[in-house]
């Protein structure tokens, strides 16, 4: 069975992390209940979800992979339905974000060594770009009349506009 998962699995264009995550939830639903997935039912796979969360003490993330993988199990490999009654997806705590204050974000960029390597930082930090996104950035992409940065092939495949401050158009130019 595992060989056969692996190849889905690659189908479907998984990371390799996420194959192994997958498979590391499903031969522990397998460990625990004895059995193959494949002759297993909601219950058993409720069972094994109570049991992640309360001796196990799996964050609710890591509740959540499970049963992705369940669902890619069973609705993909074995190409059977995954019934409604299986385990629901734990709610994540959403935590309050961190804000640094001005003096702790001058003091980090300072310690930025490379001029180069600084202002990659201070554009992904001032206009919230990705690492992807800072790295594909061309100075044609710099509007310093408006100033915007003109970020191409952006998440989703389109472009957009972000703003740009004045303080890091004057890095951008040094």
């Amino acid at each position: 069975m595992e060989r056969d998962s692996l190849a889905t699995l690659d189908r479907v264009y998984f990371s390799p992390q996420t194959q192994r995550t997958y498979l590391h939830h499903i031969a522990g639903l397998a460990r625990f209940n004895q059995s193959s997935p494949e002759h297993l039912n909601p219950e058993d796979l409720r069972q094994f979800h109570v049991y992640l969360a309360g001796e196990c003490r799996y964050s609710a993330e890591s509740l959540n992979q499970f049963v992705s993988a369940a669902k890619f199990l069973y609705g993909v490999t074995l190409e059977t339905p995954f019934d409604a009654g299986a385990p629901l997806r734990a709610r994540v705590p959403i935590g309050a974000a961190i804000i640094l204050s001005q003096e702790e974000i001058e003091r980090f960029f300072e310690n930025v060594p490379s001029l180069r390597n600084r202002a990659a930082l201070m554009v992904a930090y001032g206009s919230g770009l990705r690492v992807s996104e800072v790295v594909t950035l061309k100075v044609s992409h710099i509007d310093s009349q408006r100033k915007l940065l003109r970020v191409e092939q952006c998440q989703g495949k389109r472009d957009r506009y972000t703003l740009l401050s004045p303080r890091l158009l004057e890095v951008l130019r040094t």
